[in-house]
């Protein structure tokens, strides 16, 4: 029997059933929606896309954009997906949540190797019914589930809290006290910016860091806020100049009714192809409802801004997966089972879809009874396999794509940009090189 398992219908899920699909094996693709939706997804589609509707930057000198190069190499999925769905976002890869979603379960659906079961699953299958199992259940694994992962992981399973930032008409913004332009001039008048002076500043300052948040309850062994979506909130609580070097940096910014630079600038970014809604880049929240209309509005573009959607914060869980996987992302204690997606400690969507291609690699070769493939540690790809499953790492936390993870050029080059252009050149040189050597179809 050569079928596999694979619990979870996101980014690393179809990823992998399609990768497997490809390779003529077969795949139940586990998804608990409709029956069962986790407090941040809404949709019953495939690949929903729950925070922000931006996959980041293109351009090749950036971490984010060689991965996508790297997964187009390798016939990536979600990558197709987004770049047939895309909305303008500057120099970033941003797609309208509901063709891409919609688009990715089309494909899904209509793969006849794929069988898509909706249906929560509560324990590892069996090796009686299946020859591998992929669990991808994403940071937002149910309860049961995660309860049942407990049992072949012990306390090493971990958790943390993950934020996402608000939606609004985009009718309801005063273009009167906002101006279109991409930072840095990268791409054409994509994001609408919203200026505050610095009287505006300082009174908005003050009401965020005095506003009422939500209740969260309690699930994790450990808990904390990730600080790659860290809740605008808790950001500000760090200091009156924080969120204004963060989210609202003005820097690459002119307001062309001043011709100045904005004390500080929120930027807001198309949610969809029409533009008929933005969301506010970087305002994960976890302030209640009536506040987050209340203090958001106080920034002079938004005064009678109507909420599409409102920021939530919701559970998200990863694994100690040094601890626990091998740099194929196998379970060191049963190599039946794979683990990819956020679960394993990546954290973006393409990292996560990303991991789902390397898991169903690992998959294919597990069973022919082949070597595990590790990419080297040159290309995003192994460099990600290396950094989940590094036991020297005491304190490990969730990464997303970084230059930083690949070892250093031979050459000595001072200027960022041809570094990293260097960087990724290398990479996809070298991927190049491996995926002819395993015979696996993309």
């Amino acid at each position: 029997m050569k079928k596999v398992a694979i619990i979870g219908g996101g980014f690393a899920g179809c990823e992998a059933a399609a990768l497997l699909s490809k390779n003529k094996i077969k795949a139940d693709l586990f998804e608990m929606k409709p029956e069962n939706f986790s407090p941040a997804h809404s949709s019953p589609d495939l690949c929903e896309v729950v925070c922000s509707n931006s996959f980041k930057a293109e351009r090749i000198s950036s971490a984010a954009g060689l991965l996508k190069a790297e997964m187009k190499t390798l016939g990536s999925l979600s990558v197709s997906c987004a770049e047939k769905t895309k909305v303008p976002a500057g120099g970033a890869l941003a797609v309208d949540r509901v063709k891409f979603s919609s688009l990715v379960t089309e494909k899904i659906n209509s793969d006849e190797n794929i069988d898509v079961i909706r249906k929560e699953i509560t324990e590892i299958p069996g090796a009686d019914e299946y020859s591998a199992v992929i669990i991808a259940a994403g940071p937002l694994a149910s309860d049961r589930l995660s309860e049942s992962l407990l049992s072949v992981t012990g306390k090493d399973f971990l958790g943390f809290y993950d934020a996402a930032a608000p939606v609004v008409e985009a009718d309801s913004i005063d273009m009167n006290f906002a101006f279109t332009q991409s930072r840095y001039q990268r791409g054409g008048d994509d994001y609408i910016n919203c200026p505050m002076n610095k009287e505006e500043y300082e009174n908005f300052y003050r009401e965020l860091v005095g506003a009422q948040v939500a209740l969260i309850h309690d699930f994790d062994r450990k808990k904390g806020v990730y600080e790659g979506c860290m809740p605008i909130e808790i950001m500000a609580s760090r200091g009156g100049d924080t969120i204004r070097f963060g989210p609202l940096k003005p820097v690459g910014l002119r307001d062309p009714k001043t011709g100045h630079r904005p004390w500080a600038c929120l930027q807001l970014r198309k949610e969809n192809r029409e533009g008929t809604m933005y969301n506010l880049v970087g305002f994960q929240t976890n302030l209640k409802f009536s506040e987050q209309r209340r203090v958001f509005s106080l920034i002079p573009a938004l005064h009678d801004a109507s909420f599409v959607r409102y920021g939530v914060m919701h559970r998200n869980t990863f694994l100690n997966s040094p601890k626990l996987l091998n740099a194929n992302q196998s379970l060191k204690s049963d190599s039946r089972i794979f683990f990819a997606g956020q679960i394993t400690g990546v954290e973006g969507y393409m990292e996560s879809a990303a991991s789902g291609i390397t898991a169903a690699i690992n998959v294919i070769r597990y069973l022919k009874n082949e070597s595990p493939a590790v990419f080297s540690e040159k290309t995003m790809l192994g460099a990600f396999q290396r950094y989940i499953s590094d036991s020297y790492l005491s304190d490990f936390q969730p990464m997303g794509a970084s230059f930083g993870l690949l070892p250093k050029l031979d050459e000595n080059i001072r200027d960022k940009k041809e570094r990293n252009e260097k960087l990724a050149e290398r990479s996809l040189s070298v991927l190049e090189e491996e995926k002819s050597n395993l015979d696996i179809s993309f």
